[in-house]
């Protein structure tokens, strides 16, 4: 069964950046269209970023031109750097398939804060 563990997130003040990464246990990670999502407090959970398997990568208008995903197929692992952060931003971060078909890891919390 995958699995997936998230890390990097934090606090950060508005304007600061952060690096997420997620690892992904499994044989079918390069196959797989991958997504960050994210949960703000008190609202559900929405994608912010997805990348395909071979590497075209989309994002939410909230956070086109701030965020980048990227991907390392032969490490199975999933990357997102969040420059020029908002208090819009906080939330927790997951990374899953586009589709959200894998069992979702804990989560990083992101907490941008002056």
């Amino acid at each position: 069964q995958v699995q997936l563990v998230e890390s990097g997130g934090g606090l950060v003040q508005p304007g600061g950046s952060l690096r997420l990464s997620c690892e992904a246990s499994g044989s079918s990670f390069s196959s797989t269209f991958m997504a960050w999502h994210r949960q703000p407090p008190e609202k559900g959970r929405e994608v912010v970023a997805w990348i395909t398997s071979g590497g075209r990568t989309n994002y939410a208008a909230s956070v086109k031109g701030r965020f980048t995903i990227s991907r390392d197929n032969s490490k199975n692992t999933l990357t997102l750097q969040m420059d020029n952060l908002t208090p819009e931003d906080t939330a927790v971060y997951y990374c899953n398939t586009l589709a959200a078909t894998w069992p979702w890891g804990r989560g990083t919390q992101v907490t941008v804060s002056s």
